[in-house]
């Protein structure tokens, strides 16, 4: 019960939080990938019209599953376009997710409107609802797998009742048997049950996600995190023609902290520090915590104005003293930083952070408790 309850607790929270923007970019693959899979799966589908048509099935029922599965390949192509663009649509996923589970109802209702059983009581196109909802956890957002889940639930059910409560009697055919609202309800049933599982599903992966890229001390991101988000920033600074930067900070003599009072205080340190730059920063600014005492900061600004920020960082981390024990003279804690930008510097990662090191000794060369943004000549 205690883990169903943490579930549960997990799902408010994320449900009331958007997703971070690792999760975004790998949200944003996920429906790179889905719309490939979209194409290929509506491509094989095709094959069932013509199966249906060879095996003495109705060739109305031949023609809508024509029309409906070349269809959905063509507007798979034009999602798989959209899904393509440089620039993230938050949008997409929910439309990509309506348009599959609402695609699954406008063929059923076809097949109702010819016979009301076949709609009703098809198995092929109805199990195409919990394949939908399954392609939505892709998305890596349970936000997007819930509105999957609960648009399918809506319609098969407003299908459903439409035409159960519309006929005197229940429809019946050879083929598909006769329709009761036993066989709908628990139909239904499995729609939710299907929604839940799959709501999990997209719950745990974004944990696991959320997971590997938080460093356990500080609640910062972690390098992982550096290495899956840096990309990105890379990429759209250079299509949209703007500088972004990248700052190396390293504690200044933060070892002997580590040896005068240990490595528990030293910890504590570590909170302060992160605790101290992380109020003043906004939210679009990530710091990262990549090993040890030291920092990555990127922002999203050209250097010189990058540089000026950072110096009022480091003057706020040195204007709140660290308190090592209860009683004792607060300790003063002091970094050093170097900076690199993109493109000026270098166009990757292993540059930007290469270039931000050499600036960081240079810093540290020059007397600590100072940003450098340049190479000395």
């Amino acid at each position: 019960m205690n883990a169903l309850r943490d579930t549960f607790e997990d799902l408010r929270r994320m449900l009331r939080e958007p997703p971070d923007a690792v999760m975004q970019d790998i949200g944003a693959s996920g429906e790179v990938l889905w719309a490939q899979l979209r194409r290929l799966i509506c491509a094989i589908l095709m094959i069932t019209p013509l199966i249906n048509a060879v095996t003495g099935g109705s060739p109305a029922e031949t023609a809508i599953g024509l029309v409906f599965t070349g269809g959905a390949l063509l507007a798979s192509h034009g999602f798989l376009v959209l899904a393509r663009q440089h620039r993230r649509l938050t949008w997409l996923p929910f439309l990509s997710a309506m348009y599959d589970i609402s695609t699954i109802s406008a063929m059923l209702l076809l097949l109702a409107w010819n016979e009301p059983a076949a709609g009703l009581n098809s198995m092929v196109v109805w199990a195409c609802y919990p394949l939908a909802m399954l392609s939505s956890t892709l998305r890596n957002d349970v936000r997007v797998t819930l509105f999957a889940g609960v648009l399918a639930i809506g319609q098969f059910g407003a299908i459903v009742a439409w035409y159960m409560l519309g006929e005197n009697t229940p429809p019946v055919s050879a083929i598909y048997g006769t329709v009761t609202w036993a066989n709908e309800l628990e139909r239904l049933v499995l729609l939710l049950a299907s929604a839940l599982l799959c709501a999990t599903l997209a719950l745990r992966m974004q944990k696991m996600v959320l997971i590997s890229g938080t460093d356990g001390l500080t609640g910062l991101p972690n390098r992982s995190y550096l290495n899956l988000r840096l990309p990105g920033l890379i990429t759209d600074a250079r299509a949209g023609d703007h500088s972004l930067c990248l700052a190396l900070i390293d504690l200044d003599h933060f070892k002997r902290i580590n040896e005068e009072f240990g490595y528990l205080v030293g910890d504590r340190a570590l909170r302060h520090t992160a605790e101290t730059l992380r109020l003043e920063l906004k939210r679009s600014e990530a710091l990262i915590r990549v090993g040890g005492e030291e920092f990555v900061l990127i922002l999203d600004q050209p250097i010189g104005s990058a540089w000026e920020y950072l110096d009022l960082l480091r003057r706020k981390l040195a204007a709140r003293p660290f308190e090592t024990e209860p009683g004792m003279v607060p300790r003063t804690i002091t970094f050093s930083a170097g900076l690199a930008a993109c493109p000026q510097d270098a166009v990757e990662l292993s540059g930007l952070l290469r270039c931000a090191d050499r600036r960081l000794r240079a810093a540290k060369l020059a007397g600590r408790n100072r940003v450098a943004a340049r190479d000395e000549t």
